[in-house]
Formats: C-alpha cells, structure tokens, sequence
C-alpha cells in the first residue's frame, strides 16, 4: 500500500517540479524543512517521531538557516529543488509572500506551532542582572535617541546596574530571534526611553527602524551565528556576558544558564505562555500547498506536528510552550482543511 502510495505520488511531484522551471534536481521523495534554529529542535523531534512511525520513510532533511535566509529558500520556487516546509520565529512579511508569489509558491499554508520566549540569559556565577526593554535599548542600540552608542559598561546604561563591559552574544540579522529582539524589546525600550520616537513609526517609518532597531556594531553585540548552542557555551566562559536565544534553549540548558528577568519577570514557561514576559512570541511553520500532493509524507509529517504540540505533548518537553487552545484549534483545522493563509493579513 504504501509502495504505491508513494508511486502515485511521484507524478504530482514532476509536475510541481516543471511549475518551478525545471530546477535542476530531480524527483524528490523526503520531506525538506529551513529555517529558524528556534524552530529547528521542535521540527527535529517530529522528524525523529516521522521516521520511528514508519520504517520505510526516509529522513526529513531539516536545517537551521535563520527565519530570513529560509524564507529566501522557501519563496524560491515550488518544485524538488525547493524547501516544503520553513520554520519560523516571526510571521512571515508581506514582501516576502510577494517573493513566494512571484515564484509560483502563491498557496501557503500558515501554521502557529506554538509561543516562545526570547530569553535572556547569563552564566550561573554570572553579575545577576535585572534589566528592561529601556536598559537594553540604551545598551544595544547604534544611536540611541539619535546619538552614537558611547556606553561601554551597564553603568553608562542605568546607575543601578554594574559597572562591567556591555557584551551580548545574540542571533544575526538573518535570524527570526533577532527580528523579535527588535520588534519586542528594542523597539519598546526606544519607545519608552525617547517620546518623540512613536510617532515616527507612522510619520517616517525608515527614520523609526533606524532609530530603534539598529544594532550597534562597536563589539558590544557579539553576532554569534544561528547556533544557540554556542551562545551557552560563550557565557560559561565568559561570566559577565549576556546572551540571547529562544527560550526552549534556556530551558534545555538550565543547569548551565539562568534567565535574566526583563522588567522584574523572569523568562519562564508561565510568564511566557500568559504573555507577562515582554519577549513573548508566537513561533510557525509555513507549508506549499502544491508539494502536499507531491512529497510523500507532508501530510503526515503536519499531522504528527499537531498531535505533539498540545499541553502535554512531546514538543512541550522540548522546550515549546503549548499556544492556547483556540490557536491550536485553528492551527489544526488549517492542516485538516489545507487552508491558505491570507496575504492581506501580513505587514
């Protein structure tokens, strides 16, 4: 049954892969996911669950390239040479549908997995910070309030914090993580910090992102790359250092790390899932219409993603914190109805 499954198959796949000009690759018959390396232990551990359900599977091919570089790959084209799946730790843009579109991946499926946290985090004998959006603002920014960063210690930043060097290791511009950073923390510091700055993000929007979200490039923000784990590894040998990840790698490393509480609450599944903590977000999968039809598997592979993204699910487990139940609801009927999301909602 499943020999033939996978034979009736085959021709959809060449016919999504002529709609993507050829692409060079060939038939392909595993399922291929890029993206966020938030994203990417969820998408592994229902990979790893993909493969144990059925031994004549092949392995998912799942990488971690960053929520930005992987919606490059993914709105490439529809066909073989082009990801099905694209982890994400922020919603997709709508410039970057217009990329999908313009490329023949006009139908996708928008899936919210779950929420994380992004967590800041130090080394166990680390200074014990307590920091807000505001702090990190003034830590972080190129030209806070328009001016160019000079702060080389927290005690530039706020008075009550140790005088020891600003160094924070976190994701690149490419990362979803680091598009979160900016929307949800450097965004609300330079609001807070600067009254004239929220109305620029109506009156010159460009003007608004260069002034809150900039990151300096002085040394003070250490571009770590997209592996998370590095990220632990740098602030044990580095104890006054601060570091940025999603939340699930908090908690994996716990025993190594603590969470730096942002405006007196700390980074935890709780304040995370009821949206206390300020770096909440909703965490995705974007899924092509046209290879559920063409890819053995896909269809399965999504429905094992929503039975373990419940309460007491494996993901959970994991590191994700279960969205609440009507998301997850329209999340699930989204896979059973293969509904494609609405590009007028995107910004």
């Amino acid at each position: 049954m499943r020999r033939q499954l996978i034979i009736g198959l085959l021709l959809p796949l060449a016919a999504c892969q002529d709609q993507a000009n050829g692409g060079g690759a060939g038939a392909r018959d595993q399922i291929t996911a890029v993206g966020s390396s938030t994203v990417y232990p969820f998408t592994t551990m229902v990979a790893e669950q993909f493969v144990a359900s059925d031994p004549d599977a092949k392995a998912p091919v799942i990488e971690s390239t960053g929520t930005g570089a992987g919606m490059k790959l993914f709105c490439a084209g529809i066909g073989a040479a082009h990801p099905d799946i694209e982890d994400a730790s922020r919603r997709m843009k709508a410039s970057e549908y217009k990329d999908c579109a313009a490329n023949g991946a006009r139908d996708v499926l928008e899936i919210q997995v779950g929420i994380d946290g992004i967590a800041f985090a130090e080394a166990k004998n680390g200074p014990k910070m307590q920091l807000t959006p505001a702090d990190l603002y003034l830590a972080l920014a190129s030209a806070p309030n328009g001016k160019p960063n000079q702060r080389s210690t927290w005690r530039d930043v706020n008075p009550a914090l140790p005088a020891i060097p600003i160094q924070v290791y976190g994701p690149p511009a490419t990362s979803g993580t680091r598009d979160a950073l900016a929307e949800l923390i450097l965004t609300k510091g330079c609001e807070a910090s600067n009254p004239a700055a929220k109305p620029m993000a109506k009156s010159n929007p460009d003007g608004h992102k260069a002034l809150c979200t900039r990151v300096r490039e002085d040394g003070a923000y250490v571009d770590a790359g997209e592996n998370d784990n590095l990220i632990v590894q740098k602030l044990q040998s580095n104890p006054n250092a601060i570091g940025v990840f999603g939340y699930s790698y908090l908690e994996e490393n716990s025993n190594a790390v603590n969470g730096v509480p942002i405006s007196g609450v700390a980074p935890t599944y709780a304040a995370i899932a009821d949206g206390r903590y300020p770096g909440s977000r909703p965490l995705y999968l974007y899924v092509k219409k046209a290879h559920l039809n063409a890819i053995p598997g896909l269809r399965d592979f999504l429905m094992l993603y929503a039975k373990a993204w419940g309460p007491d699910g494996p993901l959970i487990r994991r590191g994700l914190i279960a969205a609440p139940d009507d998301v997850r609801a329209r999340a699930a009927q989204v896979i059973a109805n293969e509904t494609p999301l609405d590009p007028a909602s995107l910004k």
